[in-house]
């Protein structure tokens, strides 16, 4: 079965969630904006049946918001816990980083989307000031205590092997060390630090960091690096 990713051609963005989970699992998908332009991405969501991308479909049906196309997709993916509690807990922590990378998007746009970054620099500042000191590493000793208490005893966030939630804070780790290099050198995250390379290793995800598919982070995405909000900390 092929898949359709829609979402925006030149930024990872909340799409790159969807994106690990396929390559992850050697899925056969086409990624539209890449493939059709952005006109093409913007021509399903004016269908009227999505608010906002990512969105993936199949030939019987379409799902959006990243944390539910992440569920739809990871027992079809073998990128599912192996039962019905910790397949709960998992979309229970999704849904947590969900709330993560909505406060790290927030840092550069502290009064909404709509509002130029460049013309709210002083807002920014001191918001990436309450960020950095205090809900970055609440979020962080969260998911490293999470991966210390793993019943099973494993190296995964939940259950005994991969899942799409593993893959999903692999890319947060990616993206703050991209954006906040300063910030995160001062973090205390071996576990994340580990559960990151791990990901990076398995053998679909490194081939697929090293082609051209793995759109790189720039300052148009979730992720942006702006020395003056990374000083912060």
């Amino acid at each position: 079965m092929t898949f359709r990713l829609y979402y925006w051609p030149t930024i990872p963005g909340r799409g790159e969630f969807v994106r690990l989970a396929l390559e992850a699992a050697g899925a056969d998908y086409v990624d539209v904006g890449r493939t059709q332009g952005a006109s093409a991405v913007a021509e399903m969501i004016n269908r009227g049946m999505h608010f906002a991308p990512p969105i993936l479909e199949n030939d019987y049906e379409s799902v959006s918001h990243v944390a539910h196309i992440l569920a739809w997709l990871s027992y079809p993916l073998d990128l599912a816990p192996p039962n019905e509690r910790d397949f709960r807990r998992m979309e229970q922590l999704q849904l947590t980083v969900t709330d993560f990378v909505a406060e790290i998007h927030d840092v550069h746009h502290p009064l909404g989307p709509t509002v130029y970054y460049e013309d709210i620099v002083d807002v920014a500042q001191s918001g990436a000031r309450a960020f950095l000191h205090d809900r970055l590493p609440a979020f962080l000793a969260y998911f490293e205590r999470t991966l210390q208490e793993n019943p099973y005893g494993s190296d995964w966030l939940v259950g005994d092997g991969c899942t799409t939630l593993d893959l999903s804070l692999f890319q947060v780790m990616r993206g703050l060390r991209y954006a906040f290099p300063n910030a995160m050198r001062l973090m205390t995250t071996p576990w994340l630090n580990e559960l990151a390379l791990r990901v990076a290793q398995r053998r679909r995800i490194r081939s697929y960091l090293d082609s051209d598919r793995r759109i790189a982070f720039n300052n148009d995405g979730i992720f942006r690096h702006y020395p003056e909000l990374d000083e912060q900390v």
